[in-house]
Order: C-alpha cells, then sequence, then structure tokens
C-alpha cells in the first residue's frame, strides 16, 4: 500500500531526498518512507530520525532537460513524473 502511494507522486521507497532541517541551513540526503494521509512526505534523516515535510520542502533526483540528474521538489515532480514500466 506504502510503495502504491509513493509511486503515485513519483516516489520510490527508500530513495534519496535532501531537506533543510531549518531556513538557511545546509541540505541533508535521508531516505523516503511514506507519503502520510496528510500529503506530508515522512523520510529518515541522517541520524535515522523520522521527519514528516511537505512536498515544497524536499526534493529528489530526477533527469533535467538534457539527460543529467538534477534535484527537483517533490511537488514538481508529482505533477510531471510517471514511472514506466519496463516490461508490461
Amino acid at each position: 500500500m506504502a510503495e502504491r502511494t509513493l509511486n503515485a507522486v513519483g516516489l520510490r521507497l527508500a530513495e534519496p531526498i535532501r531537506f533543510k532541517r531549518h531556513d538557511g541551513g545546509r541540505w541533508l540526503v535521508g531516505k523516503v518512507v511514506r507519503v502520510e494521509p496528510d500529503g506530508s512526505i515522512t523520510l529518515h534523516d541522517p541520524d535515522g530520525a523520522a521527519r514528516s515535510l511537505r512536498p515544497e520542502r524536499v526534493m529528489v533526483r530526477r533527469p533535467g532537460s538534457r539527460g543529467r540528474l538534477v534535484w527537483k521538489t517533490v511537488s514538481d515532480v508529482a505533477v510531471t513524473w510517471e514511472q514506466l514500466e519496463l516490461f508490461d
């Protein structure tokens, strides 16, 4: 169930995700855990603590216009990203 919800917004379980603990802080990389009923993204930070953040505050890596991986906000990915199946 959790993986289906993650796929619906363009995320994968344990995918690297970056966030800031507070405004002006440095970027930290965590791992995606699930999407909460209120739409927030639950992740584990580098220390192993769970955090729930709004999709506008976290970023994932996706191919850019020239194919290179770039960081994009989850709110943008949820609208534009669709994971295609390799085999039917």
